[in-house]
């Protein structure tokens, strides 16, 4: 079901190691579905620092809007603007072309903190 390349958050957003010091980030499959369609998103201008944990936009369904929470901390350098465009792009596909954003890392260690995928399969189990 997730991607076993990629590194997950406990609020339920992915990471795409890219290199040493880049990563991609997006939310899960999970996510998009307890959403319901995605009808907006909000994300941070380009160049915009974000924080570990700290609410780095907005997403709204028909259902409800939910706070999107960065999973590193670091520097956006790319925003991904068809996701603004056309936001059902979330939905159809999470984990390609729904991704959010694109960040800088500034500190890769934080990486380490994060779940793989077997282990956010747990954590999703527990959560029943």
């Amino acid at each position: 079901m997730n991607p076993t390349e990629l590194k997950y958050s406990e609020e339920h957003e992915w990471v795409q190691v890219e290199s040493a010091t880049v990563v991609l980030v997006g939310i899960t499959e999970f996510a998009a579905e307890s959403l319901g369609d995605v009808v907006f998103v909000e994300l941070p201008e380009v160049g915009a620092e974000v924080g570990r944990a700290e609410k780095m936009g907005e997403i709204e369904s028909v259902k409800a809007v939910s706070d999107l929470y960065s999973p590193v901390s670091g520097k956006i350098t790319e925003r991904n603007e068809q996701v603004l465009d056309n936001p059902q792009l979330v939905n159809d596909a999470p984990f390609e072309a729904g991704w959010m954003i694109r960040v800088e890392l500034s500190d890769p260690s934080q990486l380490d903190k994060l779940l793989s995928a077997e282990q956010y399969e747990s954590f999703l189990a527990s959560q029943d």
